[in-house]
């Protein structure tokens, strides 16, 4: 019987190597790491105000469609008016218990 373990897999295929190819790493020179540290809270601060600045314009944009919709369509009322009567339904006196 032959023993195969996780240890044999692995040993055959090693994908640290391919996996620290893309791991995100600081700088080791510290005028280096602030002038990332800087970069990251600028394309934050820019990220955080296009945001603001596109909600804003979908907001204007909605209030303006729903004011300037009403004004070009006045409602007028037209014959497909239902006329109906209704009465109060009782709650029924035996109820189903739970």
């Amino acid at each position: 019987m032959i023993n195969r373990s996780f240890r044999h897999v692995h040993a055959r295929f090693d994908a640290s190597q391919f996996g620290a190819m893309f791991a995100p790493r600081k700088p080791r020179h510290p005028l280096m790491r602030l002038a990332v540290g800087l970069l990251g809270l600028a394309l934050l601060a820019v990220l955080l105000v296009l945001g603001v600045v596109v909600g804003t314009a979908m907001l204007a944009v909605g209030l303006a469609r729903r004011l300037l919709g009403r004004r070009a369509k006045p409602q007028a009322h037209t014959g497909n008016v239902v006329d109906a009567e209704y009465r109060v339904v009782d709650k029924p006196a035996h109820t189903l218990p739970y």
